[in-house]
């Protein structure tokens, strides 16, 4: 690459991380909090109490001695936070009620993708009028699968062991509340709000399926099973196609692989070339830039150990948006992504960052007709191989398949040729000789010759032939 080349190719990601600032800021991406990261210091805020810095709760579990590498977000702040995985942010209070010393703090920005709200179920009629059951292993992700093998696209749950199903809910008439109406926890899994009394929490079905396919400008994928950990033996693929893009951003919101084996895949979407790999050994410690329209999204997980998996936020950029920040963009399964605040940085488990920024560019001359999900390269002849390999395996089995059927048939219809006789006698006639069988004794000593006679007119006997 020439200097000119290079100096574009900075150019751009110099641009497109400016518009990525813009884009990527959302307050939470799991379902309790635990990855906020943003500046409320009370408890709620309109009338919230104040929350006590977290380097002067030392009478407290949770303070800077005993965190003092910033584990859970705790620092010198009085931010409110999650570092024990409660069902929500929450902070310490110095005014004492009932003896309790903390309160949940109510974030308006802080809900993840996927996750509409919490809605007042008066039962009659029902928030979701669709399939129900109840469990008590129930969870969040129990319950979108559920509702999403009865092909429903929502999923709700209520006091902690009630799901509930349906494909819209009327929000004039049943109302939304705050999330701390719904931050009952799971009968499953008590780090995840499942509702509350008279209070459904209702989820978008895509939220942690196996795959899918994406066109619109921006979204959330989650990784299978999310937000339980991933299961074993997954292979998952997802599409990202938006017409009329020239890149797409993309930005791991957070990323939890623990297995050696266990991988994220970013493809080309026509030429099916591995754009980028992270796993446990290499996660994905910034955004990643890819030129194009169409890129495809590859999860795989062995049999082994299993993680909480990642969250992976997509934009997709027009000509406008490199130029300026351009209109808020907003998701099929979320609220619309806020500008005007500055990127929060990306950082893995062991704390590490950087600036890596790939950019990719995409072969010109791209088919628009290509469906989401199709593997074929431009023209037909690029990335056929894993389908062309399928073909020559069909036509193999096909092939032998037609050969053992016409030797069984060449078995039954042919007659069987007669077995050669031995001629070693002159008292035995050649007409005799050519039908009747020979039988060979052996002996330590000599070898004997008998001929069998089938049973007829002349006798049962069979004459000593030789020695």
């Amino acid at each position: 690459m020439d200097s000119r080349a290079l100096t574009s190719a900075l150019l751009l990601a110099g641009v497109l991380s400016t518009a990525a600032s813009n884009h990527f800021d959302t307050e939470c991406y799991t379902a309790n909090g635990e990855d906020y990261r943003g500046f409320q210091n009370q408890t709620s805020l309109h009338g919230g109490k104040p929350c006590l810095f977290w380097n002067e709760t030392f009478q407290h579990p949770y303070n800077t001695v005993k965190y003092p590498n910033g584990e859970g977000g705790l620092g010198s702040h009085n931010f409110c936070r999650n570092p024990d995985g409660d069902v929500q942010p929450w902070c310490y209070i110095a005014d004492h009620e009932d003896s309790i010393y903390w309160r949940y703090c109510e974030i308006p920005m802080c809900q993840m993708p996927g996750n509409l709200g919490c809605f007042r179920d008066s039962g009659d009629p029902p928030t979701l009028s669709g399939s129900s059951e109840t469990s008590n292993k129930l969870t969040i992700q129990n319950c979108i699968s559920f509702c999403r093998r009865q092909r429903y696209k929502l999923a709700g749950m209520e006091s902690g062991y009630a799901c509930f199903c349906g494909n819209e809910v009327d929000v004039h008439d049943q109302g939304e509340s705050p999330s701390m109406e719904c931050n009952h926890v799971c009968f499953g899994d008590h780090t995840q709000p499942c509702g509350g009394d008279g209070w459904i929490i209702i989820f978008d079905t895509r939220v942690g399926a196996c795959g899918g396919n994406y066109t619109s400008p921006s979204d959330v994928i989650y990784s299978p099973d999310y937000p339980d950990r991933y299961s074993a033996g997954r292979v998952c693929y997802w599409t990202v196609q938006v017409p009329g893009a020239h890149a797409i951003l993309f930005n791991f919101t957070f990323f939890d692989i623990s297995d050696q084996t266990d991988m994220v895949e970013l493809l080309d979407g026509y030429t099916n070339l591995v754009v980028a790999r992270f796993d446990w050994r290499n996660p994905p410690r910034d955004l990643v830039n890819i030129t194009g329209d169409f890129v495809i999204l590859y999860f795989y997980s062995d049999r082994t150990n299993q993680a909480q998996g990642f969250a992976l936020l997509y934009q997709a950029l027009r000509s406008q948006d490199s130029g300026e920040s351009g209109e808020d963009v907003t998701s099929t399964v979320g609220p619309a992504l806020p500008g005007g605040v500055t990127e929060r940085s990306n950082s893995t488990s062991k704390g590490h960052t950087s600036q890596i920024l790939y950019v990719i560019t995409s072969s010109p001359g791209k088919p628009e007709h290509n469906m989401p999900g199709q593997w074929a390269g431009p023209g037909g002849t690029r990335g056929h191989s894993t389908m062309w390999t399928i073909y020559a395996l069909a036509a193999l089995l096909v092939l032998t398949v037609v050969a053992m059927v016409a030797k069984l048939l060449l078995h039954v219809t042919v007659k069987p040729p007669n077995i050669p006789t031995v001629s070693g006698s002159d008292s035995c006639s050649q007409s005799t000789a050519s039908s009747e069988p020979w039988i060979i004794l052996y002996r330590p000593s000599t070898i004997s010759l008998f001929k069998k006679k089938l049973k007829n007119h002349h006798g049962d006997l069979s004459p000593l032939v030789g020695n």
